[in-house]
């Protein structure tokens, strides 16, 4: 028998739900851990509170002075909660979070000692940069980095540990991180859409860029979890049969909750009270051991920390519930994968959500107008849009039949495709009054200002338009939600830019009058833009047959969509709004095609690692098993044994066949990966990777998936499919 994997279901099969008491009122606790208003106005003096709220609301520098004294409140906060450490929190090109933690605890001259905090250890910490990823920007002997916080996201307390979010830059001055790029995304969507949101109302100060994220999820038990090196070393299963039962019987889809799971969420949910994550929404997903999890909406910048955050709470609360959480894309065959909708709008500082309909001509006038700026948006820059989302995780998800297609493309519903026909036909120049009235009141002033119910959702658009938002849906769910936002945020800075611009050209060069102009300018996008549009399957063949007409991207790898990130548009785009530098955008470009190499090549590693250390000595056993059986017919049957052992020699010679295809192809796969590793180039080592060494584990987890259904299931030493999925 087996012994790791019976143990490990045995173990799984005998667990209880954790005893778990939630608090008895969510808004009782809600941010209590977090250095937010209240704690502010509490532990601050006015000027300190003043300074930090100046530089949350209009960007103004906290001198050094003030952030000490910041820094004094923000310590007693802290202490008074218990904590004992400090550490400047931030988010490197690895994909997860880092931080360095700091005592509070120094010593004097005379021997004693003291609570240290100030406003030098708040502002700035100098990390070893020299081992986070850098695209070559710098040498590896070259190790300083610089932290530096952000006042815009809270500091929070985890643990016995004070949390500064900060940005994360090299010595010379260069972005580390995901956030600064994001940071300036979202000062550049906010000076454009302001500039813009003029034409509607002067008392427009700002607009914030707001995110919602949905994240997608698999649990499955520690112990089992534990019994698979694959789900160790990778995050999802590189062979396994598919079970019998999946989920074609669509029985766990907002199904109830089972109870261990329930437990696990309600601790989940009440961490993030205390952190301040307005988590709301919870229920199971498609997939077996798949569930789901959504916040309230929040401004972008503090929703991806929150996110960010939320992905480490989770894996630390799984475990006390002796869970593991696999945020891969695409952690079992068969079965849907997982996402991380980025459900993303723009809000202004006097309440109005730009992408929400409104009651009046001129309220839904401004509604069209970011509407359709957006969809221009993502038309002209629909290939560095895929490229944000490209990882190889996520290659296994998009174009999967389960989640969108590779190709890009926008979805609005009949209603809005409508208005946008009836606008397409808006006259050249200036319009007459009764073009004007027309237009008003039955084309902008009949949209109704709930969309929600009136606009369907297509499950199969990576970009669609739900009501109140754009639904980016295509962003995978082990993703950093920034890589997309500071993308999405910078293509629609750019084209209000331009937006702007235009308009103002047709007013005092054209003598248009300001809603004339905003007409003649929205006229053009629409005409331009048609490409973009889709309503239908995304998963069929005639739409793959229509895109490639329309001229649209379709890049089913990571290695072809990233080459995006480096095109002249790109380099313009980022350079334009000061949000990367060259440098910058090339050195990320370096750092997610070695990524994608790395993924690939310890896929490959672990995956020949388990078919000659696992399948084959176990293929091997019952095939002994099955000789000394053919043994004992021929000693009992004589020369008529062939005849009454004919099946067990059958099963003998397809194990040996199984087992020969798997070496041929773990050797060849071997090979290949050494011929790609001797190459010096970023991208044809990650091409290499791509297209010679991962096809290969599609035919070798083919002959172990064979043997698991040949060999005595006593002797199988991988926990299976059936075992995974629905061991609850």
């Amino acid at each position: 028998m087996s012994t790791l994997r019976f143990e490990a279901l045995k173990e799984a099969s005998n667990r209880k739900p954790v005893k778990f008491e939630e608090a008895d009122k969510k808004s009782a606790i809600f941010g209590s851990n977090v250095f937010n208003d209240a704690a502010m106005k509490k532990f601050l003096t006015s000027d300190a509170y003043k300074g930090v709220k100046d530089a949350v609301q209009h960007g103004t520098k906290i001198d050094r002075k003030l952030a000490d004294y910041i820094a004094m409140g923000m310590k007693e906060w802290a202490l008074s909660k218990g904590v004992t450490h400090y550490t400047h929190w931030f988010q490197p090109l690895t994909g997860t979070t880092a931080e360095k933690h700091d005592a509070f605890f120094e010593t004097d001259f005379e021997g004693g000692s003291v609570e240290k905090f100030g406003g030098g250890q708040l502002v700035q910490q100098e990390p070893d940069a020299s081992s986070f990823p850098n695209g070559g920007i710098r040498n590896t002997f070259e190790a300083r980095g610089y932290t530096a916080w952000d006042p815009t996201s809270p500091a929070f307390i985890f643990g016995s540990t004070l949390c500064i979010p900060t940005v994360f830059i090299s010595y010379t001055g260069e972005a580390l991180d995901y956030k600064t790029p994001l940071l300036r995304a979202l000062h550049s969507i906010d000076e454009a859409a302001t500039d813009v949101c003029k034409y509607f109302d002067k008392n427009v100060k700002k607009v914030t860029a707001t995110l919602g994220w949905e994240q997608e999820y698999f649990l499955v038990d520690k112990a089992l979890a534990n019994s698979r090196p694959d789900i160790l070393m990778t995050g999802r299963t590189l062979l396994g049969h598919t079970s019998a039962k999946g989920q074609q019987l669509d029985d766990h889809y907002f199904g109830s909750i089972p109870t261990r799971v329930l437990q696990y969420m309600r601790e989940l949910e009440e961490e993030c009270m205390y952190l301040g994550i307005p988590v709301k929404t919870r229920h199971n997903e498609v997939a077996p051991n798949q569930y789901e999890l959504a916040p309230i909406f929040e401004e972008t910048n503090l929703a991806v920390d929150h996110n960010s955050l939320l992905m480490d709470v989770m894996q630390k609360v799984a475990e006390r519930h002796d869970f593991k959480v696999l945020f891969h894309e695409k952690p079992f065959m068969g079965v849907n994968g997982s996402g991380k909708h980025n459900n993303w709008s723009m809000a202004t500082d006097t309440g109005v959500n730009l992408l929400s309909p409104g009651k009046t001509p001129m309220s839904n006038l401004q509604f069209l107008t970011f509407f359709i700026n957006t969809i221009k948006a993502v038309n002209v820059y629909e290939s560095l849009l895929r490229a944000s989302i490209a990882t190889a995780s996520n290659d296994h998800r998009l174009g999967a039949n389960e989640a969108p297609p590779a190709i890009i493309s926008v979805f609005i519903g009949q209603q809005l495709t409508k208005v946008l026909e009836e606008l397409e036909g808006v006259s050249t120049g200036k319009l007459s009054p009764e073009e004007k009235t027309d237009l008003k009141l039955n084309v902008v002033g009949k949209i109704p200002d709930v969309l929600l119910d009136n606009t369907d959702r297509n499950r199969t658009s990576p970009f669609a338009f739900t009501g109140n938002k754009f639904e980016f849906r295509a962003v995978g769910s082990s993703a950093n939600c920034a890589n997309a936002m500071t993308t999405l945020n910078a293509i629609v800075a750019k084209q209000l830019r331009d937006f702007k611009n235009e308009v103002d050209a047709l007013i005092d060069k054209k003598g248009l009058k300001k809603d004339e102009a905003v007409f003649n300018v929205l006229r053009e996008y629409i005409k331009q833009s048609k490409n973009i549009l889709f309503e239908g399957d995304g998963y069929s063949e005639a739409w793959e047959k229509e895109a490639k007409k329309r001229g649209l991207s379709n890049f089913k790898t990571t290695p072809s969509a990233l080459k995006a990130k480096v095109s002249k548009q790109a380099l313009d785009l980022f350079g334009e709004l000061n949000i990367m530098n060259h440098v910058e955008v090339e050195a990320r470009y370096e750092i997610e095609l070695e990524e994608y190499t790395k993924k690939i090549q310890i896929e490959g590693r672990v995956l020949g690692d388990i078919a000659r250390n696992h399948v084959i000595p176990t293929a091997i056993r019952y095939q002994n098993t099955l000789i000394e059986n053919v043994k004992g017919l021929k000693e009992i049957f004589g020369k008529d044994f062939e005849k009454v052992a004919k099946e067990q020699i059958s099963l003998i010679k397809e194990i040996s066949a199984h087992i020969e295809g798997i070496n041929t192809k773990v050797d060849e796969m071997t090979e290949a990966r050494k011929k790609a590793n001797a190459l010096t180039d970023a991208h044809k080592m990650a091409d290499a990777y791509c297209e010679k060494v991962k096809p290969y584990f599609d035919v070798i987890r083919e002959h172990c998936d064979k043997l698991e259904l040949l060999v005595d299931d006593e002797v199988w030493t991988l926990t299976k499919y059936r075992e995974l999925l629905f061991t609850k």
